[in-house]
Parts: C-alpha cells; sequence; structure tokens
C-alpha cells in the first residue's frame, strides 16, 4: 500500500459518442441544458411574483423546479467543458462536492414528487378540508424538513466515501462522479459503502415509491366515484402525467443503483444516467407546469403588467 500512488484527480470519460459527432452532441445537449434553465427559472419567477399561485402545490413546484434546476446543473456544465476540453479531470474534492450534490438534488425529487403526490391525494380525496389539512405551517415543515433530511442523508455517505483509499486507476468510464463507479476505482473495501446504499437507500425509496402509489391509488378510487366524465377525464390526465414522471425517474434510479446488472454496459448505464440527470429535469416543468391553466395564466398577467408599466 505504500508504494501506490494516492489519486488526486480523476478523469472523467464522458459519454461514448464518436469524434465526428461531438459538435452535433454538443450542440443537443447545450440546447437540453439551456431548456431546462430557462423552464424552470419561468416557473419559479412566475410563483414568486404571482399571488394566484401562492398555494401549497406551486410551493413544492418552485422547489421542484429549484432542484431539477441545480440537480442538472450539477452535471451538465462539466459534461459540455469536458467536451471542448483536452483534459476531462476533477479534483477528488471537486468529485466528492459534486456526488453529494447529486445526492441531495436526486432525494429531494423522491421526497418532493411523495408531497406533491400526498397534496393531490388530499385535493381530490378530502377537497371540503384541503385548507385546513394543508395549512401554510405544515407545507413548510414539509419542505424543510425534505431538504434537512436530503442533505444530513447526502452527507453522510459521502463522509463514508471520503474514508475510502483511491490509488492506481483514476478513470472514471462516466460523464459526472458515479458512486458505483468510484466504488470500482477504491483500494479499499467498500462492503459497508455498498450495503449502506442498497440498505438505507432501498428502504428510502421503497418507502417514498410505496408511499406514492397508495396516494395514487387513492386517488384513482374516488376517481371512479365522480359522476362527471370530464372531471374524471381532467384528474386521469393530470395523473398520468405526475405518474409518467415518477415512472421515468424511479425506473432508471432503481435500475442503474438498486438493481444493477453484472452484465450491464457502460454505456447502458450512462443512457439511463442521462435519463434521469438530463432528460427528466428538463420534462418536469412542461409536464407539471407549463401546460397548467394557471401558470399560462400568470405568465400572460405579468406579461401585460410590464406593458402596461413600459
Amino acid at each position: 500500500m505504500n508504494n501506490q500512488t494516492v489519486i488526486s484527480k480523476f478523469l472523467l470519460l464522458g459519454l461514448p459518442i464518436p469524434p465526428e459527432h461531438q459538435h452535433l452532441f454538443y450542440a443537443l445537449f447545450l440546447a437540453m441544458y439551456l431548456t431546462t434553465v430557462l423552464e424552470n427559472l419561468i416557473i419559479i419567477i412566475l410563483i414568486l411574483l404571482d399571488f394566484h399561485l401562492h398555494t401549497p402545490m406551486y410551493l413544492f413546484l418552485s422547489n421542484l423546479s429549484f432542484s431539477d434546476l441545480c440537480f442538472s446543473s450539477v452535471t451538465m456544465p462539466k459534461l459540455l467543458e469536458n467536451m471542448q476540453s483536452q483534459d476531462p479531470s476533477i479534483s477528488y474534492v471537486g468529485c466528492l462536492t459534486q456526488m453529494y450534490f447529486l445526492m441531495v438534488f436526486a432525494d429531494m425529487e423522491n421526497f418532493l414528487i411523495l408531497v406533491m403526490a400526498y397534496d393531490r391525494y388530499v385535493a381530490i380525496c378530502y377537497p371540503l378540508h384541503y385548507i385546513s389539512i394543508m395549512n401554510p405551517k405544515l407545507c413548510v415543515c414539509l419542505v424543510v424538513l425534505s431538504w434537512v433530511f436530503t442533505m444530513l442523508y447526502s452527507l453522510f455517505h459521502t463522509l463514508f466515501l471520503g474514508r475510502l483509499s483511491f490509488c492506481g486507476d483514476n478513470v472514471i468510464p462516466h460523464f459526472f462522479c458515479d458512486i458505483s463507479a468510484l466504488f470500482k476505482l477504491a483500494c479499499s473495501d467498500t462492503y459497508i459503502n455498498e450495503l449502506l446504499i442498497i440498505v438505507l437507500g432501498g428502504l428510502i425509496i421503497g418507502i417514498l415509491f410505496l408511499l406514492i402509489v397508495v396516494s395514487y391509488v387513492q386517488i384513482v378510487g374516488s376517481i371512479l366515484k365522480v359522476s362527471s366524465a370530464r372531471g374524471v377525464y381532467k384528474i386521469f390526465s393530470t395523473c398520468g402525467s405526475h405518474l409518467s414522471v415518477v415512472s421515468l425517474f424511479y425506473g432508471t434510479v432503481i435500475g442503474v443503483y438498486l438493481c444493477p446488472s453484472a452484465n450491464s454496459s457502460t454505456v447502458k448505464e450512462t443512457t439511463m444516467a442521462m435519463m434521469y440527470t438530463v432528460v427528466t429535469p428538463m420534462l418536469n416543468p412542461f409536464i407539471y407546469s407549463l401546460r397548467n391553466r394557471e401558470i399560462k395564466g400568470a405568465l400572460i398577467r405579468i406579461i401585460c403588467n410590464m406593458k402596461i408599466s413600459l
């Protein structure tokens, strides 16, 4: 062990893109990232400026937009930089920092999806008691507790990862510092780290996913009692959009981290990682908010107010 060199930086191989297609994919990823930033910033600003949107659902949506914006910003700028650079390296501290914030915003998305599912459950199943149940104090507590828990949970795993020794190979076959890739490069025993990821991660994701499913099962049960065909269609279309995001996010995360295949290729893992780090944050604003009549109304009101003030 004394003859081994301790690693001070890692090399990110990035995406397996042929050199002749680098510029095309660079433009594509840049457009996707800018779209993600613009969409989420618009939602956050609209919710802040329009008092009609100062409701529990939009409080959660604004936090989801902020989380999505940050989640994408943790990986995409570095990916874009490395696609134009001859030195795709990242320092040891930078790698751990990136991994920490990746876990924070990924876990935050889990909790916010659950909180939003609970909000829809109360709104549809107990409409007369919605205001009293989803009071401002409860909503703020749900958001604050989600942020605090995700930060502490991510810090816990990051500190445990910091105890590992890295020497020899420093090449990460990924476009960001993926925790599973770091385990493979470690010189010391990673059994405890992997066990914690599987047990704690599986337990948390399993409980959250189960609660989300229970919420939507209750919602569907209430929908079936509605006599209006238009009402049924409206609620089903909304819940269907939400469930598509849940399936996309949970499906890729579970496939990569909790049920990894021994035969899974780097290309497959990277593609699945692109789905939840790039595609999902870009689609969330459109699915949850930009098709929403209230968001469109807020945008029109703000544009009209700006024209009047000019």
